[in-house]
């Protein structure tokens, strides 16, 4: 029986923040005032988020981080000064969150230290170990409020993060994860408390493939029998993306699992325009329904992804966080009360518009589906060392890629292009129908006015990557991206980035094929050639194509979240 509905509870945090990009994969700890009004600001938001999400159905929330509240005697003074401070204002918060109803869990990475602490660690991996349960074992001790822990172990602080307290990434095999988790769970168990495990990882060494390997998973899972272990799950054998199939790993492993939603959808516009998951809550339901020990879901609406979009959920006077709020609406009703797609669109907008509501949302689907996506493409099952390749590659984030390479892997990748400018073209003869129903619903047109300019701009990159002649396609691309940034300038809201890139080298497309067919595989299991080349020699090889070969890769590919160089760990 599910019991336990987690949302992240972090976009208080960001109320402000003066970045160009922000990366909100956690608070943003170092852009933190500590005058009075900031914290009341935070207080009173967190009030306002809690009792919405609360009279929906949640009864749980995560916020960030142990690392941040930990007090250790070897902190430097201006850490160990903010960390007091910080240890203050969350027991308020923990106050404000529990006086909803709602339970507390603090997130951590395997493992966050500063850098006295990582110069006395030296790099023993069972002094780092003993130290991060030093670290659970005081927090649990000094805020008896927290019902548990979410452990995160596959990932560590992006590129861009400046925090002098930085995660860094320990566990490198599974049976390091094995041993951590027997090390931690009888710290929960004495004092009842709960520990929550993510299988998310990006790629970096032997672990790297726990989110879809079942052997990984099988090995670190080994032996950890506990009530108080739950298993947090993405529901993908990659990231928050369409087209993959439920992760079996729900059906295999006998623990208590979460299951992972995303309503601000990072890679599907992060809610500036309509990117329902209505038909995904509904199939993966369906399919998990009778799986052994599902606990419940953890929804994200504001966590995950590098972005200049600044829509914060359950916080915006003007209603612009209304498409996430519908996602996390969805979600709720069709795991705690077991709806259908329709009472829920009939909740929100009634009875006499359901016709209209379910139009829309059937609309936007496709609309996400075959322009955002090549479905050709996401379809495809395809690895790269230990990481499924994202079945979503030429926008990601906040940005549209149009580049020379892209245009030939998509060539190589699409085996039906005549079907995919179809598919394309019919979507965005379809927005004239979308807009109008958007009237009907009341919901915010400029948004759909926004999604109709970019995905015409997606229309033409497909016709840019697919066509035999290119050029053509440019030229609109270059009218048409100038156009996009005078209807929606950066000085008024942050919209998408349209990174066109013609002149850059691009390998031939019988080298790339040959490439593709060396380094990647569509298969699970690895190749003999994936033990012998791929997983450990590739490295070097990676390095020597960046310093002499940096025009093939787009400038922002290094730069964000933990950088590509993590895959080849």
């Amino acid at each position: 029986m599910m019991d336990l509905f987690l949302i992240d509870a972090i976009g208080p945090f960001f109320r402000g923040l003066k970045k160009k990009r922000i990366n909100w994969s956690k608070i943003p700890f170092t852009h933190l005032s500590r005058s009075s009004e900031s914290w009341q600001c935070i207080q009173q938001e967190m009030h306002r988020f809690c009792q919405q999400v609360a009279a929906l159905g949640y009864n749980a929330v995560t916020l960030d981080d142990v690392s941040h509240v930990f007090a250790h005697p070897l902190h430097e003074p201006e850490i160990a000064e903010n960390i007091s401070f910080w240890r203050e204002q969350f027991r308020e918060l923990f106050a404000i969150i529990r006086s909803h109803g709602l339970a507390v869990y603090l997130t951590v990475d395997a493992v966050p230290m500063t850098a006295a602490i990582a110069h006395e660690l030296a790099g023993d991996d069972d002094a780092t170990e003993t130290y991060f349960c030093q670290m659970i074992e005081s927090t649990l001790h000094d805020f008896p409020e927290l019902a548990g822990i979410v452990l995160r172990i596959g990932e560590s602080d992006g590129k861009d993060v400046r925090d002098p307290l930085r995660s860094h990434l320990h566990v490198k095999n599974a049976a390091q994860a094995n041993q951590l988790l027997l090390r931690l769970l009888p710290i929960f168990e004495g004092v009842n408390r709960t520990l929550i495990f993510r299988t998310w990882t990006v790629g970096a060494h032997g672990i790297g493939d726990l989110i879809w390997h079942r052997d990984t998973l099988e090995r670190t899972l080994r032996d950890v029998d506990s009530s108080h272990l739950v298993v947090s799950m993405k529901h993908g054998e990659s990231d928050f993306f369409r087209y993959l199939p439920l992760n079996q790993a729900f059906f295999r492993i006998k623990q208590r699992k979460l299951l992972e939603l995303q309503a601000r959808r990072e890679y599907e516009g992060a809610g500036e325009y309509p990117s329902f998951i209505a038909a995904d809550c509904a199939r993966f339901r369906d399919e998990l329904d009778g799986v052994e020990n599902l606990a419940g879901i953890s929804v994200w609406c504001q966590t995950g992804g590098w972005h200049r979009f600044r829509r914060r959920a359950f916080l915006e006077d003007d209603q612009r966080d209304q498409w996430i709020r519908l996602n996390v609406q969805f979600a709720i009703r069709m795991f705690r009360n077991q709806w259908s797609v329709d009472q829920c669109l009939t909740e929100i907008w009634g009875e006499a518009l359901l016709p209209v509501a379910r139009e829309f949302l059937h609309l936007t689907d496709e609309a996400i589906m075959h322009v955002l996506y090549i479905e050709n493409v996401a379809q495809q099952k395809r690895f790269f060392r230990r990481v499924r390749i994202p079945p979503l590659i030429h926008s990601y984030w906040d940005s549209l890629y149009i580049h020379p390479l892209m245009r030939t892997l998509l060539r190589e990748w699409v085996s039906d292009r005549a079907v995919a400018m179809v598919q394309s073209a019919r979507c965005i003869s379809q927005f004239p129908r979308l807009l109008d129903l958007s009237r009907q619903l009341q919901v915010c047109g400029d948004d759909l006015d926004h999604m109709h300019d970019l995905f015409s701009l997606m229309h033409l990159a497909r016709q840019y990557y697919l066509a035999d002649d290119p050029a053509p396609s440019q030229d609109c691309i270059v009218d048409a991206k100038k156009l996009y940034k005078i209807r929606w300038p950066k000085t008024q809201r942050e919209r998408y980035r349209i990174k066109t890139q013609f002149t850059a080298t691009a390998p031939s497309s019988r080298a790339f094929a040959l490439a593709c067919r060396i380094f990647l595989r569509q298969q699970r299991g690895y190749r003999w050639i994936d033990h012998l080349l791929i997983l450990q020699p590739l490295a070097v090889l990676y390095q020597i194509l960046r310093n002499r070969h940096a025009s093939l890769f787009p400038k922002a590919m290094n730069k964000l979240a933990m950088g590509v160089d993590t895959l080849f760990r």
